[in-house]
């Protein structure tokens, strides 16, 4: 993840209030729009699902007791009663997330919580996930083992913004048959200048080095925006994008190291 995140914009309050945690604010009050509001808590939920299972699993709980508690948390707050009591003061979809599966968990841990899984379908698909591809950011065994479950919570949510971005990125390169370069450049999206050699990249592409380094450019340029706008759909206010991002970037660095 990188904290320069480019000149581009997400555009001024009325384009941002409709991301999608700012239709989920918007409609929590109000019967307008509660369909489109739910739609995009489901998205976000199924986008962000895995900093859930990776908190409830540090938490003490079995494999496939954090499926089945992941997949109740889900069923919970996607219930209009929580679009009811989201608070917009609290700004950040990650932090209001975190602090209702908190709760959840300590009404787990009372025992006054209800098994709410309907029929056992699934909200996540467990076979899908264990057979996605490797992620292309490296997380320290150390920090796996030792991050207390909210930095272990706050660390997969930084991974999953990043590689959300990425998977936009590859697909516009494949979409416009740029596959091949993608994968030999993506690697070196957040390098620093003397990290890259233009040269070995330019033998392996077979263009000249000017080349690499204007298609870097505009690599890099298209990833920023794009993690950009992956943020400015977690965050009530716009003002908060380059604080979340810094915030997930010093997340990030304490894994992978």
């Amino acid at each position: 993840m990188n904290a320069e995140v480019g000149e581009e914009s997400v555009g001024g309050p009325r384009q941002f209030a409709t991301t999608r945690w700012g239709l989920i604010l918007s409609a929590a009050n109000s019967e307008s729009g509660e369909q489109e509001a739910r739609t995009a808590l489901d998205e976000l939920c199924r986008t962000y699902w895995r900093p859930i299972f990776s908190f409830v699993c540090r938490r003490g709980y079995s494999k496939e007791d954090a499926q089945d508690l992941t997949q109740d948390f889900f069923v919970k707050i996607l219930e209009r009663n929580w679009l009811q009591h989201a608070d917009p003061n609290r700004g950040r979809f990650r932090s209001l997330l975190l602090k209702s599966l908190e709760n959840f968990l300590i009404n787990v841990a009372e025992g006054t919580h209800t098994h709410k899984r309907g029929g056992d379908v699934e909200f996540i698909s467990w076979d899908d996930w264990m057979a996605e591809a490797p992620s292309h950011l490296s997380i320290s065994p150390h920090a796996l083992e030792s991050m207390p479950p909210e930095r272990l919570f706050d660390l997969r949510w930084a991974v999953t913004v990043v590689e959300h971005a990425l998977q936009r990125l590859r697909e516009e390169c494949e979409r416009k048959g740029r596959r091949r370069l993608f994968h030999a450049l993506s690697s070196h999206l957040t390098a620093e200048r003397d990290e890259v050699s233009y040269a070995n990249l330019s033998a392996a592409l077979g263009i000249a080095e000017s080349a690499v380094k204007k298609q870097l450019h505009t690599m890099r340029q298209r990833y920023r925006s794009l993690l950009r706008n992956e943020v400015a759909h977690t965050v009530e206010n716009p003002a908060d994008v380059e604080d979340e991002i810094r915030y997930l970037c010093a997340a990030l660095a304490a894994g992978t190291k």
